[in-house]
């Protein structure tokens, strides 16, 4: 989770009086999702439930006197609006929770049916000295309305973490949980790491996914999408990589189960003139282009070749139409976050998904207003 201060923290936090100009726009379009708290949200549709296809489905981490939970929100109106429908409260949130994930199964994985929906997040990273962090799984039969414990993936051996978990059904049907894993210090600072199951009960032993050397070196927060042609597309960043900073980088595997070498970074995701964001980039597929997919990314601070905050920092999503190839270019972000610096939480790991038709993009972003607070809009997608 933690990684070395930006040394432009402090252009990015002077950006954030030109940002505040923007305030009384954004305070018309966005809206907020949950009352209190909200950090690390997600958006999914159904699309392989029979009862709820087309629905679309948001879940982030909240908070109360209990402690965290995740509230489960839905929009049957294209993202003009969210209703509550359930939650998913553990007995270990009172000792902290994080980086949750939501996913629906695309076909039968042991005893569950397509259209199951898995949660899974991190638990106990505020349980002192003595902690154990683990990714614990909950499961959905009903599209979001009641959910049931399933199972503990991942429990780090020593005190450190855990986190950023990520579903994907391979191309054999079998089931993986990627995240990112700090339990190999001092060798490696923090490495991906998957695991595989065919029940969602079981899982077998970890294998690295991303293991670069010099320790300080640091892969994580993994996202994974189907891409329209059967391959799948692993986004990630890597901290502390050479002489950059926690830059987007990319790799395509031909089954969603093998990755290559462990060591190989895979594909740099800069623009034209070498921007890019630093930090907590997610990724998402949308309609268009010469391929019949756009893969549009979202990430906390878009700086410049340099590390430099830009002017449209808060403001901006990048695309490629390529499968990720080559340069990348700009769309507006339909959420505008001001006050961005390298922190859990303002535009910290932001959510994006189709709507209307491909028309459409709804984003999901968060910003200190005060404390946490996740808002919800969408705009054009071109």
């Amino acid at each position: 989770m933690k990684r070395r201060l930006s040394t432009t923290l402090a252009l990015a936090l002077s950006l954030t009086v030109i940002a505040s100009s923007f305030t009384s726009a954004q305070a018309a379009e966005r809206q907020q999702l949950v009352s209190g708290f909200g950090s690390y949200p997600r958006l999914i549709r159904l699309d392989h439930s029979p009862i709820g296809r087309g629905r679309i489905l948001a879940s982030l981490t909240s908070e109360d006197a209990s402690g965290k939970f995740t509230p489960i929100m839905e929009s049957t109106d294209e993202g003009e609006s969210f209703h509550k429908i359930g939650e998913i409260r553990d007995r270990d949130g009172r000792y902290g929770m994080c980086c949750g994930t939501l996913y629906e199964l695309p076909q039968r994985v042991g005893r569950f049916r397509p259209g199951t929906l898995l949660w899974a997040a991190s638990y106990r990273q505020d349980a002192g000295p003595e902690r154990r962090i683990g990714i614990k799984i909950w499961y959905s039969r009903d599209v979001g309305r009641t959910w049931s414990f399933l199972s503990e993936a991942a429990r780090s051996h020593n005190h450190d973490g855990v986190w950023e978990p990520e579903f994907v059904v391979d191309a054999g049907g079998t089931l993986w949980l990627h995240y990112a894993d700090e339990t190999e210090a001092p060798q490696f600072a923090q490495v991906l790491t998957r695991v595989a199951s065919t029940d969602g009960v079981n899982w077998g032993t970890k294998q690295h996914t991303m293991a670069i050397p010099p320790h300080s070196v640091r892969p994580g927060m993994p996202t994974i999408r189907r891409l329209p042609d059967g391959r799948y597309y692993l986004a990630y960043e890597i901290c502390n990589y050479r002489d950059r900073y926690c830059d987007p980088y990319f790799k395509i595997s031909s089954d969603g189960a093998n990755w290559g070498d462990p060591v190989d970074p895979g594909t740099r995701v800069t623009t034209a003139n070498g921007n890019y964001f630093q930090h907590a980039q997610t990724i998402t597929l949308f309609p268009g282009g010469p391929n019949g997919v756009r893969l549009v990314m979202v990430g906390q601070i878009y700086t410049n070749a340099a590390g430099d905050p830009q002017s449209g920092n808060g403001r901006v999503l990048l695309a490629n139409d390529d499968f990720g190839s080559g340069h990348w270019y700009e769309l507006p972000a339909p959420v505008h976050v001001t006050g961005i610096y390298d922190n859990f939480c303002p535009n910290y790991s932001s959510t994006l998904l189709p709507v209307d038709d491909g028309k459409n993009v709804l984003q999901i972003s968060t910003e200190h207003n005060p404390g946490c607070t996740a808002y919800f809009a969408k705009g054009p997608a071109f």
